[in-house]
């Protein structure tokens, strides 16, 4: 119309939404506790050698721990070890990893190792070396466990025990000192099945039914949590909720 200030701004458009917020990271929970599956493969491992340490069977059948150093002791706990690096607990990443690795190595160590020195003055020497190597490593990592709870540091007490006397054994040339050692491998085979039944019934029941005693604060609880939460319940970080499944 003549004369009118109305102008022409054409067709009104109508407002853009809002961003979408970012897609959440997915919580740790969501993948399944592999710590009952390490500690069993440990366990029962142990328990088959340390029936042979004891002298309990006769060295003839002593090859039957090999298979479950292979598999067991060996491929399965170290998997377990690889779960835990990708929940973040990297205590029991460390500890599936390294001993899934060393039932690897002893399964090597007899298979192609022993043969060479079977009939050498030096093998209790390569023995002990071993041995030695992997006292020292446990004695630290059961430093670090007592921030876990109190079954997994009584597995890394008696295992710790375990190698300090099997040790003594190969450098002395014991079997009195093999056989004490033997019967300590036994016992920590049993707490550790103990940790390992504890975390699996647990988490099946949604409840805590058998106590596994936490030895730290909860995650997330009486301090920040990580940027993805607190980390679920494993061997080690969030085990203080005694093996109750984490958030899905």
């Amino acid at each position: 119309m003549a004369g009118s200030n109305r102008t022409d701004a054409g067709p009104v458009l109508p407002p853009k939404p809002p961003p979408s917020p970012p897609a959440p990271a997915s919580a740790p929970g969501a993948i399944a506790d592999p710590g009952a599956l390490g500690l069993a493969a440990f366990a029962m491992t142990t328990f088959v050698l340390s029936w042979f340490n004891a002298g309990l069977v006769n060295e003839s059948v002593a090859a039957v721990v090999l298979p479950l150093a292979l598999f067991y002791g060996g491929i399965v706990q170290l998997l377990a070890g690889m779960w835990e690096f990708r929940r973040g607990n990297t205590f029991a990443a460390t500890a599936f990893a390294s001993y899934g690795a060393f039932w690897l190595a002893y399964w090597g160590f007899v298979r192609a190792v022993v043969p060479h020195l079977l009939h050498s003055p030096q093998l209790y020497q390569a023995t002990g070396l071993f041995l030695l190597a992997w006292t020292i490593f446990t004695a630290y990592m059961m430093i670090a466990a007592t921030r876990t709870t109190g079954a997994v540091l009584a597995v890394f007490v008696t295992l710790t025990l375990t190698f300090l006397l099997l040790t003594v054994g190969a450098f002395a040339q014991s079997d009195t000192w093999t056989k004490v050692g033997g019967w300590a491998g036994l016992v920590t085979a049993v707490v550790a099945w103990y940790a390992s039944f504890a975390a699996v019934t647990n988490s099946t029941f949604r409840r805590t039914v058998l106590p596994v005693w936490p030895l730290s604060p909860p995650a997330g609880r009486d301090g920040p949590a990580g940027p993805t939460g607190p980390v679920a319940p494993g061997l080690g970080e969030g085990a203080q909720d005694e093996g109750l499944p984490g958030p899905t």
